[in-house]
């Protein structure tokens, strides 16, 4: 199933500035979501991350891996309406500078559940190239 930026605001509570996915490509619920961002010079973090460089905030990638494993998870009939909440994140490399001009790309495998807490791994891509690589978690709550 696919989503545009509107169906993902019906989805998950996030809204601008810190909404980071604009469109699910892929998802089939509890196995994998794959999720797309659009780098653009005009996002509140270029000015000052950093001056005349602007680089994508790595911390913003790893919310964008958990909104995107939150669609995984709150696009199950038994989770919708739900809410998605980052948990934990276990290990992350980053393994190139993501700029304005970029599509990030992120997909997400769900692996394991446990008494409300979902895990995943997670890859960010741009074009054919691995940008960053994940392990995290979203618990899911009212």
């Amino acid at each position: 199933m696919k989503y545009n930026l509107n169906q993902i605001k019906g989805i998950i509570p996030h809204r601008e500035p810190f909404i980071f996915i604009d469109r699910v490509t892929e998802n089939v619920p509890l196995v994998t979501t794959t999720a797309e961002k659009d780098i653009l010079k005009t996002e509140f973090w270029v000015p000052g991350h950093f001056p005349n460089n602007p680089v994508f905030p790595g911390v913003l990638m790893v919310e964008a891996f958990a909104q995107t494993g939150a669609i995984c998870i709150l696009t199950a009939p038994q989770y919708q309406g739900k809410i998605g909440y980052f948990s934990s994140i276990q290990e992350v490399k980053f393994k190139r500078r993501v700029v304005p001009g970029d599509t990030l790309k992120l997909h997400v495998r769900f692996l394991d559940s446990k008494v409300g807490f979902f895990f995943f791994e997670g890859e960010a891509y741009v074009g054919d190239q691995i940008v960053c690589l994940a392990k995290f978690s979203v618990a899911v709550g009212s």
